[in-house]
């Protein structure tokens, strides 16, 4: 999806929404949501291991704190651009309203290619970024965590980063979730928004009446989202009959075995030459026979040009704004049945706040209980948009935009308006 293009689906979602608060908020109010709080752009300069100082922009956006601190991840791309990041800085203000955590939507990014850096150089890059925009950086205000291009190694470079800064041998309060466990990170985190997208599609096969094992998957993106959510959907029963990653995908109309999948992948690093499978690409995955299609990987995969072809009549969007507005339209009235990124991937934002709650209470949760949380949230959190869709006949979308910005707007009219 391109720059431009993302931030004007962020809006034109927002839009929608507020066209139908109008009678409920003051079109003051609206006009401030439809805008960032703060946009910072930040200059890096490391010095890495060819010798040289590389100049590196980076951006911090803060879209609204009425909820709590900005909460967001740290995309790191040689195309990230400030729109970039003010539309999923956006986007998180309604997923973090709509699953129910005291946050707020921000997000950062560094314009670097992270895949040509050494492993010591992308470190320094993480540090670089960790205290120049330190001033950011607080768990009262702007609490970051992994995003595209970024992991839960770089996270904890950020902590110790943020601590050596203050003198500290640790942070006091939580300054960035994604952490390694024994960081004070949080256990089943990186499985965590896979398995969320796995339990709303459970949730949307009830409520329309079918059977898990008679349905068959398709999974675009096989990073930590898809993989997961495969793997997931794969031991729910249902059959998995392709999935593809950057390079391309494989199918098998009698499906995949994920569980042989995973290790041939971790074994080859490519999906490519799985025995038994097909080779297809990334784009004719999505329009492949399907009940459930579920788009993991980048923004603006589903256009007006494909939506017309797509047979799934699920859609789970494990990635952030897969799907274009245009498409939804015509996805619509082809009768599709969407789940949204807000609600659909909102599992890994939940997961950040019991790592920020444990973090500041100094305790450590077990995988049980994260799971055992997840669970229960992300399928109440279905229910509730699935059932205010009914009620205000509109779609999941609407729904959940429409429950996300009067949750901000509620937030922001009990603060009052007055800095």
């Amino acid at each position: 999806m391109s720059a431009k293009n993302m931030l004007d689906n962020a809006i034109e979602n927002f839009n929608n929404a507020a066209a139908m608060l109008e009678k409920e908020y003051d079109k003051e109010l609206l006009d401030i949501l439809r805008h960032p709080g703060e946009r910072a752009e930040i200059q890096l300069s490391p010095l890495l291991s060819d010798g040289k100082i590389h100049i590196i922009k980076a951006f911090v956006v803060k879209h609204c704190d009425a909820v709590g601190p900005c909460k967001g991840g740290i995309r790191m791309a040689s195309n990230v651009t400030l729109d970039d990041v003010s539309a999923l800085a956006m986007e998180m203000t309604w997923k973090c309203a709509l699953i129910g955590v005291p946050f707020g939507g921000g997000k950062s990014g560094v314009v670097c290619d992270p895949l040509p850096l050494s492993k010591l150089d992308k470190q320094m890059v993480v540090r670089s970024f960790a205290r120049n925009a330190h001033n950011h950086i607080h768990p009262l205000i702007y609490v970051p965590a992994p995003d595209m291009g970024t992991n839960e190694a770089d996270m904890g470079y950020i902590k110790d980063a943020i601590s050596h800064a203050m003198g500290n041998a640790t942070t006091q309060g939580c300054y960035v979730t994604g952490k390694p466990v024994i960081l004070g990170g949080i256990p089943g985190r990186r499985e965590a928004t896979g398995r969320g997208v796995m339990l709303t599609v459970i949730e949307a096969l009830t409520v329309m009446g079918k059977n898990p094992k008679e349905v068959k998957v398709a999974v675009q993106g096989f990073g930590n989202v898809g993989s997961v959510a495969a793997m997931e959907l794969f031991r729910m029963g249902c059959k998995v009959v392709g999935i593809s990653d950057i390079n391309g995908g494989i199918c098998n109309s009698d499906g995949l075995d994920v569980v042989a999948l995973q290790k041939y992948y971790l074994e080859h690093g490519k999906l490519q030459g799985f025995p038994g499978s097909k080779p297809i690409s990334g784009e004719d995955l999505l329009e492949i026979e399907c009940d459930v299609l579920v788009p993991a990987a980048s923004g603006n995969q589903i256009t007006a040009d494909n939506a017309d072809k797509i047979k799934a009549k699920i859609i789970a969007e494990g990635a952030n704004g897969p799907t274009s507005n245009e498409a939804d339209r015509i996805l619509e009235e082809k009768g599709v049945f969407i789940i949204p990124d807000i609600l659909c991937n909102a599992r890994g934002v939940f997961v950040s706040y019991l790592e920020y709650t444990q973090e500041t209470q100094q305790e450590q949760m077990t995988v049980e209980e994260v799971n055992e949380r997840l669970s229960k949230r992300m399928r109440t959190k279905f229910r509730q948009v699935y059932d205010f869709a009914k009620e205000r006949d509109v779609n999941m979308r609407q729904a959940a935009m429409l429950l996300a910005v009067k949750t901000v707007c509620d937030a922001k009219v009990a603060r009052g308006y007055l800095p």
